[in-house]
């Protein structure tokens, strides 16, 4: 950071208002999250450990998946345990550099989210429009690479946003009226409004969020394409309830990321931006797992014999 930015940037901490209520309502909301944090762990925890004990799963389609759901946790712990700890502080405050580590991870991991779904669009779109050609594009070292890139992506690529952001000059005040440290109300508490910091991110997230959407959403228009001429019965209708697991993921991750991030000058009132930021960092990640083991034949299988084990060691 050069010396101009030493001077102006005397914010050391920042406030972070939470949900601002009663006591007791402090203690309900800590109740729900709480639970629902536990619930989330465990439901992606399911999941992943499905994959990796069960080796029927040890296909393209259930890896991912399984990698998609380590995300979900890693997604959820970035916020929620700091959120749970500020419900039961007085100071509800974060350190700079806590806020902006937290900036980073939160949409590092949801960048990489994205990611994943426009490969398991790809996988879908490859396994059901080009079954014979599948085990020879989908190998081993094509599905790894995909996995590897898949966690790299976000933290490559969103270095950039964070430490143009982390550069404004932030001289106060230092409150912010959220539960997290969010992208937005962040650039409006710096002292000069950077306009080419806010066109840089604006831009970033528009490219990122309407091309991986429209990759998946044509994915799915072929896949479904090559679906509606099977002249199977039975393989139409798994086929259709794979994708709609996916797509219903897609909606859930992409509707209310896209409202509140594509156009961060659109002035979402602030307890607006609260509801959009919960529901994207809270409740769809505890969805998630829920919509793909509800709707997959393998994967319930997979977790009923993880139950029985389970029981049959609690026995001995």
């Amino acid at each position: 950071m050069n010396t101009s930015n030493r001077e102006t940037t005397t914010v050391t901490h920042f406030i972070l208002l939470g949900f601002s209520s009663s006591p007791e309502m402090q203690l309900l909301y800590f109740g729900l999250f709480s639970t629902t944090y536990t619930l989330t762990l465990t439901g992606n925890a399911l999941i992943a450990c499905a994959v990796l004990l069960d080796r029927r799963l040890h296909i393209p389609m259930y890896i991912l998946l399984g990698n998609f759901s380590l995300l979900e946790m890693c997604y959820v712990t970035t916020t929620i345990p700091n959120m749970l700890a500020n419900l039961l502080s007085t100071s509800k405050s974060i350190s700079f550099l806590s806020c902006f580590a937290q900036f980073y991870f939160f949409f590092s991991f949801g960048y990489d989210e994205g990611f994943f779904l426009c490969a398991m669009a790809f996988d879908r779109y490859l396994a059901i429009c080009h079954p014979l050609h599948y085990p020879h594009i989908m190998t081993k070292q094509l599905y790894t690479s995909l996995v590897i890139l898949g966690w790299l992506f976000g933290f490559t690529l969103y270095l950039a946003p964070v430490v143009l952001i982390s550069r404004l000059p932030y001289c106060g005040p230092n409150i912010i009226n959220h539960f997290m440290c969010d992208p937005v109300p962040l650039m409006m508490l710096s002292c000069s409004e950077d306009t080419i910091t806010q066109f840089l991110y604006s831009t970033l997230n528009v490219i990122f969020m309407i091309g991986t959407l429209i990759f998946i959403l044509c994915s799915y228009a072929l896949v479904i394409r090559a679906v509606l001429k099977m002249p199977s019965t039975a393989s139409k209708h798994k086929a259709f309830s794979t994708c709609a697991s996916h797509l219903a993921v897609v909606t859930l991750f992409y509707s209310p990321i896209i409202m509140m991030y594509v156009s961060p000058g659109s002035g979402h009132p602030e307890k607006m931006q609260k509801i959009i930021t919960l529901f994207y960092s809270v409740i769809t990640p505890l969805c998630n797992p829920l919509i793909y083991s509800l709707r997959n034949k393998e994967m319930k299988a997979a977790l009923r014999k993880i139950f029985r084990t389970e029981q049959g060691i609690q026995k001995i």
